[in-house]
């Protein structure tokens, strides 16, 4: 946890504002019983009503400013916890930014969530709870002890037997519940997972009637989590009454053996009045070290996780020393590249190499589970290869600014993701200086001014979150639109033209053809009608090129692309 804390470094004047103040707090409570001592020894028992009022407003004064001192104390301290919390939520976000996919399959969506809300939460309020008490705790405990001793060194033999006993029903009650707080994370981590798939996935529950057994599955982590909470709560249920029992035995120790004193005429009332409230204070200091004895471990938990992320380094990252001049626009070559995920067994992709061009459609068919989405995350370098390369414009991806490269391509995704907002702003996603003319344009190509004219708003109408109010085949339009304002070198099309009809998808295809003329175009399908014009048609199988040329072409040579026109197209259409 200590490592988070060097992104205090802003609020250095704070922290030392925060120990000043704690300080006067602290010296002032410390100074508050002897002076009741002075009035009780020398006001109430001589009577004397003059000394009374001036040590009183002396004492009201240094109560005063112990109060504005814990004010201002916790106001800046509560305003370096807020601070921290958006400097680790900002830093956990930016190296979420960088990383791959490949460091998203490892970690995980549910986990980064709970790592950048619940994680820093924790962090936040147990920073609130170091600034005031760890630094005032241990002032007024050794503060305690050394006044204490000053007003009587007999009666300070009850403390050192009390601070023993109450240390070791601390540590007790940490050893017991430490393991559990570090668990609390993990399940809180199980029980978002759950609900995360759950609330994603609502539509396949419902459609699949398996709303009891998901219910089961988040029931049974909610209830591990519950338990857990349970565990902890029972451990910390017993240190108050334990403690305050401790605390109690201490105060009637101290004013049945300082009333014995005060017979034997070896110490005075107002000594004994001073005592008491120095042994509460100094009882309360152990308190408040108990408290964070239980939260700090649970914080270095949530440290560790965070700490986790922000030392992931990611996999892919720009070379030391990268080119920016290319030999042409628009080109792409695979040249004998093989690719396998983190943790396969074998390789997804193997010795794939193809070219291309710039003016020219190459398309990408094959069987679910071939490696076609595989073989163009690589493009933009979602992944590295394992061995062979991809070049764009003549330079292999590693040697290129991701920046640059990722400038070059507009990418359409299987899965069409829009984000809340007017239609105008996800179409200028791609682009964020597009006019209004250039978004209209897109709109028009992607064949998709149609059902915006018949909206509320036109352009402006809202898109809610996920795009929800659209249908499958209105989002792969939008995001097609999205890419065609880019003006890209190279077009990516994974599979986008699945939600469509066949007369749009004809009308776009057409569109698309007058719109890339000069510059490359790569398209995913399944669906033989929208590959059939294509340049050259590459059909993979298990990760391998088993063919490679025009429509015509394979029909002759390649037994798998026959195949999948076989299934989808009569002998006519065939012919």
């Amino acid at each position: 946890m200590l490592r988070l804390y060097r992104f205090l470094k802003p609020f250095n004047a704070m922290v030392a504002g925060v120990l000043v103040f704690v300080f006067l707090q602290s010296m002032g409570d410390l100074y508050l019983p002897t002076l009741m001592s002075r009035i009780i020894n020398d006001g109430v028992m001589n009577g004397d009503t003059h000394k009374i009022l001036q040590i009183g407003g002396l004492m009201l004064l240094i109560a005063g400013g112990g109060a504005f001192s814990a004010i201002i104390a916790g106001l800046l301290s509560s305003r370096i916890a807020v601070g921290l919390g958006t400097i680790l939520r900002s830093k956990v976000f930016q190296r979420v930014e960088s990383f791959s996919l490949n460091e998203f399959d490892k970690l995980g969506t549910a986990t980064l969530i709970t790592r950048t809300t619940n994680d820093i939460n924790q962090i936040q309020m147990v920073t609130v709870l170091i600034m005031r008490m760890m630094v005032s705790a241990p002032m007024m405990a050794v503060g305690g002890i050394i006044m204490a001793f000053r007003e009587d060194r007999t009666l300070t033999w009850v403390l050192a037997a009390a601070i023993p006993v109450l240390a070791l029903v601390i540590a007790l009650i940490a050893s017991r519940g430490i393991p559990l707080f570090r668990l609390v994370q993990v399940k809180i981590d199980k029980t978002n997972l759950v609900l995360r798939e759950k609330l994603t996935g609502i539509r396949v529950i419902r459609a699949f009637d398996t709303m009891d057994h998901e219910r089961k599955r988040f029931d049974e982590a909610n209830a591990d989590l519950t338990e857990n909470y349970i565990k902890v709560n029972k451990i910390m249920a017993f240190m108050m009454p334990s403690l305050m029992l401790v605390m109690n035995l201490t105060s009637l120790a101290i004013l049945w053996f300082g009333g014995i004193r005060i017979s034997h005429g070896s110490m005075d009332l107002g000594a004994l009045a001073a005592f008491t409230q120095y042994a509460m204070m100094i009882m309360f200091s152990m308190l408040m070290l108990s408290l964070m004895f239980v939260m700090v471990p649970r914080a270095q938990a949530a440290a560790v996780r965070i700490n986790e992320v922000l030392d992931t380094l990611p996999a892919i990252t720009d070379a030391e020393q990268t080119k920016e001049s290319f030999t042409g626009r628009g080109y792409v070559e695979f040249k004998d590249v093989t690719f396998s995920y983190h943790g396969a067994e074998e390789p997804v992709l193997r010795n794939i190499s193809f070219l291309a061009r710039p003016g020219e459609i190459t398309a990408i068919i094959g069987s679910t589970g071939s490696g076609k989405s595989t073989l163009i995350n690589l493009i933009p370098r979602f992944y590295d290869v394992d061995s062979g390369s991809v070049l764009v414009d003549g330079v292999d991806v590693r040697e290129m600014p991701q920046d640059i490269l990722r400038a070059k391509i507009g990418f359409v995704p299987q899965k069409a993701v829009l984000f809340s907002g007017p239609i105008t702003e996800n179409i200028k996603f791609g682009y964020g200086q597009a006019t209004e003319k250039e978004i209209r344009h897109a709109a028009d190509v992607a064949q998709a001014a149609e059902f915006i004219s018949d909206m509320d708003g036109f352009f402006a109408h809202e898109i809610e979150q996920g795009g929800t109010n659209l249908s499958g085949g209105q989002k792969q339009r939008l995001s097609i639109a999205r890419a065609l304002v880019r003006k890209p070198e190279i077009y990516i099309f994974d599979d986008s033209f699945s939600a469509l009809d066949f007369k749009t998808d004809a009308r776009l295809r057409a569109a698309l053809k007058k719109e890339t003329s000069e510059v490359a175009m790569i398209i995913v399908a399944q669906r033989v009608g929208t590959v059939m014009d294509a340049d050259r048609i590459i059909v993979l199988d298990k990760g391998r090129i088993t063919g490679m040329g025009t429509h015509r072409e394979l029909l002759n040579t390649c037994r798998v692309y026959r195949e999948i026109v076989a299934s989808q197209l009569s002998e006519e259409e065939i012919a």
